[in-house]
């Protein structure tokens, strides 16, 4: 195997498939990227469970495929000059790089023991812009459970019926809901939940232009396709919570906040917790103002902001993480619905019009020193 390949353009495909690569595995190979020259380069990273190919263009001499350990590859190309990279590997499998003065000499694997990555059936679709994918995971993936003991909660529910795509994730605490147009409507409805660590990797992959995402669910994996770069993972199986039973439909209280003013306020009140010193706060409404408080070992803060409506006698306390996490995916500069039954039931936030989200946060039950 031989080519020439632009620094940054190899170094953006390695960064891209090693979100694939195991760090540390019983199958060293794992821990390696394949390459495989032929008309353009293809560097594949895959751990079994998520795998990323990515392909780019490469002036390649000789073709062939090898698998280079990933860390040792990156670091090299990484400190690199910027210029063009040479690579040549011969029959024993040593492999020269090149690039201005630099040389350096490393022995490759045998590109024949690399797991092959699924193959994805893609007899369905399902199409949306980069950006638009990019934002409904980057506004509900902070709910997705990290408790293995419900496998199907650790991923999101992406749930299909015509041009309409909801996007759920859930952690036993609260509910994220977003809800998004396909740009061509699907004939039958789907449902499967794809692990939030795959959608993690995808975020980052995903940037803020409108190029079309195409995402291809079969029985047992998914495949998202993203320009030159293919993320191939696994579904989860299992039953995902009735997201739509756990969402109150009737309120006692419905206000409206500006959600930029109420971030900032839940901000400054939760500078004294730590994550060793945890306490809600608590929101005490008081006419049209929001009271906010807490009490740690470090001290008290106060702070209050105003909302459009009018509660009276209703204290409520929150995780504060919780609390901004919803806050910080609605739009700050927008004003929010938030809808209350009662201090032990959940709280709502919804736009003022329309319904592109949903969040839910339990509520934290207040003692008297709290």
């Amino acid at each position: 195997m031989k080519f020439s390949c632009e620094k940054s353009t190899l170094l953006d495909a390695i960064n891209i498939s090693s979100r694939a690569v195991s760090g540390k595995s019983a199958m060293a190979l794992l821990e390696g990227l394949l390459l495989r020259a032929g008309d353009r380069l293809t560097l594949t990273g895959y751990d079994l469970s998520l795998g990323i190919r990515t392909t780019v263009d490469a002036d390649v001499i000789e073709p062939g495929e090898v698998v280079l350990g990933a860390r040792i590859l990156g670091d090299i190309i990484r400190k690199l000059p910027d210029d063009v990279v040479y690579l040549e590997t011969d029959d024993k499998l040593l492999t020269t790089i090149k690039c201005g003065r630099s040389v350096f000499n490393i022995i490759a694997s045998p590109a024949d023991d690399f797991p092959q990555l699924p193959e994805v059936l893609q007899d369905c679709s399902i199409s949306l812009p980069e950006n638009v994918l990019k934002r409904a995971i980057s506004q509900t993936i902070f709910a997705v459970s990290d408790n293995e003991s419900k496998p199907i909660h650790t991923g999101e529910l992406f749930e299909v019926s015509g041009s309409n795509l909801n996007i759920v994730a859930v952690d036993g605490y609260r509910v994220s809901i977003r809800r998004e147009t396909l740009d061509a409507p699907v004939l039958e409805p789907l449902k499967f939940v794809v692990p939030g660590s795959a959608l993690r990797e995808l975020e980052r992959i995903l940037d803020d232009s409108d190029g079309s995402v195409a995402i291809y669910p079969d029985e047992k994996h998914i495949l998202f396709s993203v320009g030159d770069t293919e993320l191939i993972t696994r579904l989860i199986d299992g039953e995902f919570l009735n997201y739509r039973a756990a969402i109150p439909t009737d309120a006692d209280y419905r206000i409206q906040a500006e959600t930029r003013a109420l971030i900032t306020a839940v901000e400054r009140v939760s500078l004294i917790t730590t994550e060793k010193l945890k306490n809600p706060v608590r929101l005490d409404f008081d006419g049209d103002v929001l009271k906010l408080s807490c009490i740690t070992a470090i001290g008290k803060s106060y702070d209050e902001c105003t909302f459009d409506g009018e509660i009276s006698n209703l204290e409520i306390g929150f995780n504060n993480r919780y609390l901004l996490d919803a806050l910080r995916a609605c739009n700050e500069n927008e004003k929010i619905a938030l809808a209350f039954k009662g201090a032990l039931n959940p709280l709502v936030i919804t736009p003022l019009e329309g319904d592109r989200f949903t969040y839910l946060v339990l509520p934290v039950r207040l003692k008297a020193n709290d």
